[in-house]
């Protein structure tokens, strides 16, 4: 793993800021029906992201997730301005505006979804891991969901063929404590969600999700370890300083409670190290800080002015067999 320099602090510093207030900026949009449907945010789980970049390889690592995915494909190389256009269902989205908030994609930048489907990534990440094996590619996968996504059925099936061919991928849990809005305690006989993969012999633990530093260190050994074929399941323990969507009232804990975890923001963190160890000065965070809005701003201004794509682009993305049998074409 590379060092965590002074260059690495002030690099999270941005990022982790930038991804905070660009989901901000979607809060404030969807209120104002800009962005429709479902929206899930990221606030309060950023250094899980920083940390796990710190120890890929982005020229050939990959990274599949659940629907609370806008600021990964940012975090690897997406242009922050097509994801915005993305929510806003513009043709200059991600995906022409076919997608929107829960399917940002990017194969160029090796970012393979969000996925609605809860729990629907974790097979699919073992089967790009798979493909990476079979040609060879000495590529990582990183297969995030969430602790709600952990119940699921595939996750057993998938952790027993990942052992069973030795796939270079690394399941990351990140565990924000709730799922859609129920604990983990009233979910399972237990809350340590790392030792599921402790049944299938997979080296497994826990990691402190608030802290990129912890973060960093945990994904470097997981990612070495599957460099050399084996997957590893990590429990990062994150928390979300918003609701599960833009719909969640939050009945199931209290503001004291957020407030708690608030004091531990990962943000605040790098912030106070930059400054302890004189980094960067108050006045030198603060120019960021303007640097950061006014680049959300200009994503924003970009998904504003976009067009919204032309009705045509949705029967492009449907697939058609025109030889398919059993069905006379010529009926109309």
């Amino acid at each position: 793993m590379q060092k965590i320099t002074k260059e690495v602090y002030l690099k999270w510093y941005e990022d982790m800021l930038f991804w905070r207030k660009f989901e901000d900026k979607l809060a404030a949009v969807y209120i104002q029906q800009k962005v429709r449907g479902f929206l899930h945010l990221y606030n309060g789980q950023e250094a899980v992201l920083a940390g796990a970049l710190h120890a890929m390889d982005l020229t050939k690592d990959k990274m599949i997730t659940a629907y609370r995915n806008h600021v990964q494909p940012i975090g690897m190389g997406v242009d922050p301005k097509r994801v915005m256009a993305e929510l806003f269902g513009k043709a200059t989205g991600t995906s022409q505006g076919l997608g929107g908030s829960m399917h940002i994609f990017s194969k160029e930048h090796r970012f393979y979804g969000g996925h609605g489907i809860v729990g629907g990534q974790i097979p699919l990440g073992a089967g790009i891991a798979f493909g990476d094996k079979y040609h060879d590619k000495d590529a990582v996968t990183l297969c995030c969901f969430g602790d709600g996504a952990a119940r699921q059925g595939s996750l057993h099936e998938t952790f027993n063929l990942a052992m069973l061919w030795n796939l270079p991928v690394v399941f990351v849990c990140e565990n924000n404590g709730y799922a859609m809005g129920t604990s983990v305690a009233r979910t399972s006989n237990h809350t340590e969600i790392w030792k599921l993969g402790l049944g299938y012999d997979m080296p497994s633990g826990p990691v402190d999700g608030m802290n990129p530093i912890k973060v960093a260190e945990a994904f470097d050994e997981a990612i070495q370890r599957a460099r050399k074929g084996g997957p590893s399941f990590l429990e990062v323990k994150t928390y979300r300083y918003r609701g599960h969507s833009m719909s969640d009232a939050q009945h199931y804990r209290t503001k004291d409670e957020v407030a708690e975890y608030k004091k531990i923001d990962p943000i605040t963190q790098v912030k106070d190290i930059i400054l302890e160890k004189k980094y960067a000065t108050e006045a030198d965070l603060k120019a960021i800080d303007k640097d950061v809005k006014k680049r959300v701003a200009e994503c924003e201004k970009f998904a504003d002015e976009s067009p919204y794509p032309d009705k045509n682009v949705m029967y492009d993305a449907v697939y058609e067999q025109e030889d398919y049998p059993f069905i006379d074409h010529k009926i109309k």
